[in-house]
């Protein structure tokens, strides 16, 4: 009788405060980028007003948005694809070598607290005359992406049979040959899926590119901070920045779902 009334009742409200959670600040920062800024301070019809695309408007053209967004393509992008031609190799590697411990201590990388490497970063790359230059933010981005490709990888790669590679080795190919043209189609789900979350990763994050930004290669998340000022908020062209910034991490989600679900569940089950 409890079990019936937790399914009819008790599961669905669970679900629904749950989605609430979730959702209403993202359906808040939405509605307010089409709000004027007396009606986002004001409690007064929340739901009901007049849109406007000012905000959207002085987002691109007071703002230069489009510059922040093509930056924050070519450092995510940049980032993953020499996460997966260094990343793809190396987890290769140590799945057929069973080198689990340098595995570990590439996630205990991961894991690590950006703050921690901000500094030796900056040194580094400021010797080096590499602070804001698209090559230092992705070399800084890949700190992040690599170790999750890597991780990602290693399942599907122990995952694909070892009979599969001995029969091309048999027939003459060359242990490159077979990594390139056996291996990487079987795992073509995986790779997706480490290359969408490297994407995701990289898009969003704040600390690198607050420190090893400027003008020229400012990305998205760090740009947010010209809607900051000491006096005011500019809340209406922050709140549509917001959305800019969060919709497309949400659409690639939503369209690569079954992507990333079937990678997981490929790499889960071996041989």
């Amino acid at each position: 009788m409890k079990a019936g009334i937790w399914r009819r009742v008790g599961f669905p409200l669970t679900v629904a405060l749950i989605l609430f959670v979730f959702l209403f600040p993202i359906a808040w920062m939405l509605l307010g980028s089409f709000k004027t800024h007396v009606q986002i301070i004001s409690l007064e019809n929340i739901l009901i007003f007049t849109p406007t695309l000012e905000n959207y408007i002085a987002v691109f053209a007071k703002y230069n948005f489009l510059r922040y967004i093509l930056n924050s393509l070519i450092i995510a992008l940049g980032a993953t694809a020499l996460s997966l031609l260094i990343g793809l190799p190396a987890a290769y590697g140590i799945a057929r070598s069973k080198m689990h411990v340098l595995g570990l201590v590439i996630l205990i990388g991961r894991i690590i607290p950006g703050i921690a490497f901000i500094i030796p970063w900056y040194i580094l790359f400021s010797r080096l005359h590499l602070i804001d230059t698209y090559l230092a933010l992705i070399l800084a981005h890949m700190l992040i992406v690599l170790p999750l490709v890597i991780w990602i990888m290693i399942p599907m790669f122990e995952a694909v049979p070892t009979e599969l590679e001995e029969a091309g080795l048999i027939d003459g190919c060359s242990r490159n040959r077979v990594f390139v043209n056996l291996v990487l189609p079987i795992t073509v789900p995986g790779i997706i899926t480490a290359s969408l979350l490297s994407i995701i990763f990289s898009w969003n994050n704040f600390l690198f590119s607050l420190v090893l930004s400027d003008r020229s290669t400012k990305p998205l998340p760090v740009a947010i901070f010209n809607f900051l000022s000491y006096n005011e908020v500019s809340w209406g062209p922050l709140m549509a920045a917001a959305a800019i910034i969060t919709l497309p991490v949400m659409l690639i989600a939503l369209v690569s779902q079954r992507y990333v679900v079937s990678g997981f569940a490929s790499g889960a089950v071996k041989g």
